[in-house]
Parts: C-alpha cells; structure tokens; sequence
C-alpha cells in the first residue's frame, strides 16, 4: 500500500479520537474483513444500570494484535491512552506509552502492511478510504 494510503487511512482513523467507542466500532465493524478474527477485543464496563437496560456499556479498552505487534487503547481519568506493545507467543517483551497521533499513525501502518500481504484485507481497507 503507498504511503498515500497510508496516510488516508490514519486520518480516517483520527476521526473523532477522543471516543473509544468511536474506534471499537470502526475497528470492530468496519475493519474486521481486513483483520484476522479474534484481532480486535473490546472490553466494555457494564453498570448495574447498563445491565438492567441489556445495555453494553461504555468501551473501557480495545486491543488490536496484528502478528507480533499488539496495539491498545484505554480510558483513563476520561482521557484515551495508548500502548504498543511487542508480543511473542503471549509473552510481552516490551511496553510502551504512546501518545493517539503516534498510537493511529502505528495502527495505520500495521494495517497497511496485512493489506499489502493479503487481497481480501486490501480490499476491504480500500472500501473504508473511499
């Protein structure tokens, strides 16, 4: 995928940043034809209230793993913080902070680089730039 791409794709992501539940949908259900199932998990928070109106509740964290490269997303405080870890067999070698811009910039490139090995995922990552 050209760098174009990918940098059409980032901005796509970087729509309404500020709202996890904004990325859990667009990951989970716009992306999901171009990522391997089970790659995106979303944890939700469930209020006894939510519970009761069979609500799912807010999105508390979303977590992308693409290959041995795990991407997260979490509230904290109200504020939406991000992670890149490096993952082997489960294991995590290393973590660390990473500011939104730098966390979708990262998403955008990982994204780019199943698509670039896979036509299906091309193809549905092609769909959600236009």
């Amino acid at each position: 995928m050209a760098e174009q791409h990918v940098e059409l794709l980032a901005a796509a992501l970087r729509r309404d940043s500020a709202d996890l539940d904004v990325y859990a949908q667009v990951l989970s259900v716009n992306l999901a034809d171009s990522l391997p199932a089970g790659a995106v998990r979303i944890r939700r928070t469930r209020s006894l209230a939510d519970r009761m109106a069979g609500r799912q509740g807010p999105v508390a964290e979303l977590d992308i793993a693409l290959g041995e490269q795990r991407l997260a997303l979490r509230t904290d405080r109200g504020r939406v913080v991000g992670e890149i870890l490096h993952e082997v067999r489960g294991i995590v070698l290393s973590r660390r902070r990473a500011e939104l811009d730098e966390w979708v910039e990262t998403l955008a490139r990982s994204l780019a680089a199943v698509a670039a090995s896979n036509a299906r995922a091309r193809a549905a990552l092609e769909r959600f730039l236009t």
